[in-house]
């Protein structure tokens, strides 16, 4: 099911209204959906480099929209729509333990599920459902997203295609690697702010 979902969203890239395209299915990605718009985002770039930045802008926006619909599903609606989400990417049982310490590091950890392979609709209904502040999530959200499609779309406008084989091989690993160093950064910091 998820290779045939892949597949048609990577068909949208040659639609004549891919940009529509691409803002859906960065929106809904942020709340439901389960393939992630670098799927549509890479070819883009790699076929009009110069609209690489724009295809960034879009992605990021409708992401931040689609971070608040997942906001809204899990305040308003967890019950019936949440419960189910979180079921099919397997994190409710998770969830309860989640949920206790959300709001203390909320911000770090939408900053990471933003940023990395993580299901970030998995985080968005979380931060609904446990009622963090909606400034923060969308902060969080607008600083990650950003930073996750500016550099994919940054790297494909200047490497092409030798980037996105490196990319997509390496992929899980590079995301890793920075959230290690975020994470290590925010403890260096706290270390530091406690002498």
């Amino acid at each position: 099911m998820l290779r045939r979902l892949y597949d048609w969203t990577l068909a949208k890239c040659g639609h004549p209204q891919a940009e529509r395209w691409l803002a859906v299915i960065s929106f809904v990605e942020a709340s439901v959906f389960p393939i992630p718009p670098d799927a549509l985002l890479a070819p883009m770039c790699l076929a009009r480099p110069e609209r690489a930045l724009r295809y960034a802008a879009i992605c990021t926006l409708a992401s931040v929209a689609g971070a608040l619909l997942g906001y809204a599903i899990g305040m308003f609606l967890f019950e019936t729509v949440g419960r189910a989400v979180l079921d099919f990417y397997g994190a409710m049982g998770k969830f309860e333990a989640l949920a206790a310490e959300f709001n203390a590091q909320g911000a770090l950890i939408v900053f990471l599920a933003g940023f990395t392979p993580l299901p970030f609709k998995v985080i968005t209904i979380a931060a609904g459902a446990t009622a963090l502040p909606l400034p923060v999530l969308v902060i969080a959200s607008l600083v990650s997203r950003a930073a996750r499609f500016f550099l994919l779309a940054g790297l494909l406008w200047k490497f092409g295609a030798p980037m996105k084989i490196f990319i997509d091989r390496h992929f899980a690993l590079l995301t890793t690697a920075f959230g290690v160093l975020l994470v290590g950064g925010f403890v260096v910091v706290g270390w530091l702010g406690a002498r």
